[in-house]
């Protein structure tokens, strides 16, 4: 299917589709973040970002390689090494302390 917005146009199949919505999970990371620093008032980096950096960073790499794209592999495999490095500290720490708090620590 061919979409047509005006200011561009392409072609809608089922990889593009999978490349706009990991697109659309890796932005909401930054939704969830703004919004939870705004109920907080400061600077807040919840755990939900890390888990919507792990999918959109997983769906955007697996449409990298379906595009066989090297730059674009290299950039999302090496993200996406450093945000579950940060969800197993983020559990670590929560099973050391036997709390379930919301917020990363040092989330500022």
């Amino acid at each position: 299917m061919v979409v047509n917005l005006g200011f561009m146009m392409f072609t809608l199949t089922l990889w593009t589709a999978v490349g706009f919505l990991g697109q659309a999970f890796f932005s909401m990371r930054f939704i969830v973040q703004w919004i939870t620093s705004e109920r907080s008032r400061q600077s807040v980096i919840p755990v939900a970002f890390w888990y919507f950096s792990v999918l959109g960073g997983s769906t955007l790499l697996a449409y990298a390689i379906h595009r066989e794209d090297p730059v674009f592999i290299v950039g999302q495999a090496g993200g996406l090494m450093i945000y579950a490095r940060n969800l197993y500290f983020i559990h670590r720490d929560r099973l050391r302390a036997g709390a379930g708090d919301d917020q990363a620590p040092g989330g500022g």
